[in-house]
């Protein structure tokens, strides 16, 4: 908690705010949503031919911008035990981009400035995103339009007071090593508001991930990452998850009742041998040498149809920085899945991890929720039975579920559906080698490193603080 400082930001964090504290009732934030007219967006696929400054490189096959930024559409091969096994597109965006909260406190309640963005693949247009989402190439001006709203708060002698800055991965598999650097800064002074951007307080916007598609990944990403203060130690509710839930928040002592299963030393020794039994290798490979997978006019597809595709689209929209382009997006097929099973120990509420191998990520692992399942793949791909009987369990209550979309600037409606689900003594405590018994705060706690927590696995965490 060393990053707050004796204002105690973080002790806000765990406030319930009421309506009456928070600059803008929930009713009213409804009506400001309904004022911002998505009509006027226009999101329209067309052919690679018809794609501006977008080529195709006649050696490699890789569709890439002609100045050279933004991001490209490369091939990825897999070999595992010295062999070719798998080769797919994948997204490189090697440049950094800013996913920036700017926080500031009315009324001793943090507050934090959001805006409503249209994204191009976003399946209802409009989200609710952080202050800035920005790749660099979009903050630097490479596409000429107009500059970024409150960039100056993040960068530069005179951004705000720092409380989150970490590099976090994107869907390793879906990119190549990306990764967005996740800020909060605290501000004192007065900031002008656009009419797309408003203050929320963090009790409102976490009512607000109860909605579908309406808190957009960036903003999740980021909220996962905000540091939180204990909650009393003598506080209790009288219900039972309520009550594990919130010492599964606190801070652990020897002997005291909050007995975690693993200490945290345990869970990085845990999370380092799941690195070294990976013993498959990835890298980039030109386009034209990825099997399995062919262009038409329309899209690059695999063969099987079950995967993804990737498409160009047209977007015309009048509140960007740029008001007409074109691009290529990722389109997948159906809807993902990620759930976290939950389980009181001892009474404190803990959450089922698996160390998950992805190819496009930078570290190869990072931890995920108990169940990920990208589109087209379903629960008879799980290979743990305990797991798929907890799913389908009338013993199991599911605490949250709820579709949310994932990016929205690079891929195409591509939804998930998170969920956590509460299970009994019937899920054991101890599990296969791939998986460990973790409480919100041992995970939160890594939030503060990159390359921990895969960005599934933080969306949930920013849901999970809705039940609190």
């Amino acid at each position: 908690m060393e990053l707050l400082t004796a204002t105690q930001v973080a002790l806000n964090h765990r406030r319930r705010a009421t309506n009456d504290a928070a600059m803008m009732s929930t009713v009213d934030f409804y009506d400001w949503w309904a004022q911002r007219d998505g009509s006027g967006h226009v999101v329209e696929q067309i052919p690679f031919s018809a794609l501006d400054a977008w080529v195709f490189d006649a050696g490699t096959g890789n569709l890439g911008h002609e100045s050279g930024r933004f991001f490209t559409i490369e091939g990825l091969q897999v070999r595992d035990g010295g062999l070719d096994t798998w080769a797919q597109p994948i997204i490189n965006q090697p440049e950094i981009g800013i996913l920036g909260i700017v926080v500031k406190e009315f009324g001793g309640v943090l507050h934090c400035l959001m805006q409503a963005k249209m994204e191009p693949g976003n399946i209802n247009t409009l989200q609710l995103s952080p202050t800035v989402q920005a790749t660099r190439s979009n903050y630097t001006q490479v596409h000429r339009g107009s500059s970024t709203r409150y960039l100056e708060y993040f960068v530069g002698p005179d951004r705000g007071q720092v409380l989150v800055d970490v590099l976090q991965s994107e869907q390793g598999a879906w990119f190549w090593r990306k990764r967005n650097r996740n800020m909060v800064v605290l501000v004192s002074g007065d900031v002008p508001v656009h009419e797309d951007f408003c203050w929320l307080s963090l009790a409102q916007i976490r009512e607000l991930t109860q909605a579908e598609n309406l808190v957009n990944m960036d903003a999740r990403t980021v909220l996962s990452c905000m540091p939180f203060a204990e909650p009393d130690a003598d506080s209790s509710t009288g219900d039972a998850f309520a009550d594990s839930l919130a010492r599964s928040y606190r801070y652990l002592t020897d002997g005291s009742e909050n007995h975690a299963q693993h200490t945290a030393g345990e869970i990085l020794s845990w999370f380092t041998e799941s690195k070294t039994r990976c013993d498959w290798t990835a890298r980039l490979a030109p386009l034209t040498t990825v099997g399995g997978w062919s262009r038409d006019d329309m899209e690059i597809a695999d063969d099987a149809r079950d995967q993804f595709r990737i498409i160009a689209v047209e977007v015309q929209t009048g509140t960007r920085e740029v008001r007409r382009w074109t691009q290529p997006l990722l389109y997948p097929r159906g809807q993902g899945r990620a759930v976290f099973l939950a389980r009181p120990i001892d009474g404190v509420l803990h959450l089922l991890v698996q160390a998950r191998p992805e190819y496009g990520l930078m570290d190869m692992v990072e931890m995920a929720p108990t169940v990920h399942l990208l589109p087209g793949m379903d629960v008879s791909s799980i290979p743990d039975s305990f797991v798929r009987d907890a799913l389908d369990s009338a013993n199991s209550t599911v605490r949250y579920d709820n579709v949310l979309s994932e990016e929205g600037g690079r891929f195409y409606r591509a939804l998930t559906r998170y969920q956590i689900v509460e299970v009994g003594d019937e899920v054991p405590v101890d599990v296969p080698p791939n998986m460990c018994w973790m409480t919100v705060r041992q995970l939160t706690d890594l939030l503060r490193h990159g390359h921990y927590l895969n960005i599934e696995a933080r969306s949930l965490l920013a849901c999970l603080h809705s039940l609190c």
